[in-house]
């Protein structure tokens, strides 16, 4: 990805890209949540404290932080893949029966599971690669669903890696990592292992994204891989002299 920078010398920047949204009519957080609620709680924090001494104009460097937009047309989103440690004592059948009985079709595969489409997703364990697809009843629970219970990490989360390997909260437990998908599947049977099990998903479509934010929702944790992505440290931004 090549990345090229024009600087802008003019007087007026902040006013001229404000008028040039005057024509967009919205924008969407697609990356860096968290990064974004911390700016803005610094920039809360600071501008009273100017506030109180008086000394408060608007135009402080606390006031703004970096960011890049991108044009949802030219936004690629890879899938965010997953796996877990170890099968919670389960051998490779046990497990492919017991996610029959949450609800999927298994069917064993002879090459590794890169799904392209929603409601279909890999298993790797123990040497064996299995396709996952939603069965009739789970299909229809997921149709009657809100956006983010019907996104497929949601439907694994609930149906898969909660209830038959334990895992309750993917942000805190140590045991399921999350593995990007411009890795590919070689990484995915590597991190899996001969104990673990590693689960290939289909990437989280631009509609689905915007339907969460537009229901005032929140996507799940690690749902989604942006590209491209921009230089790490290419810009700092000081917010304090």
């Amino acid at each position: 990805v090549r990345q090229t920078v024009w600087e802008v010398k003019r007087s007026d920047t902040v006013e001229a890209i404000a008028a040039m949204f005057q024509h967009i009519p919205c924008a969407y957080i697609a990356d860096g949540h968290h990064r974004t609620a911390s700016a803005v709680k610094v920039a809360r924090q600071m501008r009273e404290e100017a506030k109180a001494a008086g000394t408060y104009t608007g135009r402080e460097p606390f006031n703004y932080f970096l960011s890049v937009l991108f044009p949802a047309s030219q936004l690629t989103i890879l899938p965010y893949n997953r796996v877990v440690k170890d099968r919670c004592g389960l051998s490779a059948d046990q497990l492919v029966e017991r996610v029959r009985q949450a609800g999927f079709t298994v069917e064993s595969a002879n090459a590794p599971i890169a799904p392209q489409e929603a409601g279909r997703m890999g298993m790797f364990a123990d040497g064996q690669w299995w396709n996952l697809s939603l069965g009739q009843e789970l299909a229809q629970q997921v149709a009657a669903a809100d956006p983010v219970s019907a996104l497929d990490v949601s439907i694994l989360q609930e149906q898969v890696l909660s209830p038959i390997l334990g895992i309750g909260d993917p942000r805190l437990d140590p045991r399921i990592s999350f593995v990007g998908g411009i890795r590919g599947t070689d990484e995915l049977e590597r991190c899996a292992g001969t104990e673990g099990v590693a689960f290939s998903m289909c990437a989280t479509g631009i509609d689905q994204l915007l339907a969460v934010a537009d229901a005032g929702l929140l996507m799940p944790p690690k749902s989604t891989w942006f590209e491209p992505k921009l230089r790490s440290g290419l810009f700092i931004h000081q917010i304090h002299k």
